[in-house]
């Protein structure tokens, strides 16, 4: 089995995960579409096909999406998760610090993808 199929193949798994972890979200037709996307593009990945510009299109989308999201929110989310041992959400900004991360993560996983749609 070559790496692509492995590490997208997981990437595939734990995507589902997320898009199901987002049903009880306050607005989970966006972030289950969001994984859904990225869950297309690593199928794609696990067959060895790279668009290049769709999927310069969902890295740019993400990067800007998780830098809108950020907005100086993470640090205080971070303090305030260890401070009450839980993951329940207590305000918005908590929601969308989380959902800064889930982006970042989509780009993480998408760019080695990239890179080898741009060297073709």
């Amino acid at each position: 089995m070559t790496f692509n199929k492995v590490y997208y193949g997981l990437w595939v798994v734990l995507f589902a995960l997320f898009a199901f972890w987002q049903f009880n979200d306050p607005d989970p037709e966006i972030w289950v579409s969001i994984y859904g996307v990225a869950i297309i593009f690593c199928l794609l990945g696990f067959r060895g096909i790279f668009p290049k510009i769709p999927l310069t299109v969902v890295v740019a989308a993400c990067l800007i999406g998780a830098a809108y999201y950020w907005q100086g929110h993470v640090g205080d989310w971070v303090s305030q998760e260890v401070e009450q041992h839980n993951l329940s959400m207590k305000n918005d900004f908590m929601e969308e610090s989380r959902e800064s991360f889930g982006l970042m993560i989509i780009t993480l996983v998408m760019i080695p993808g990239l890179i080898k749609a741009w060297k073709k």
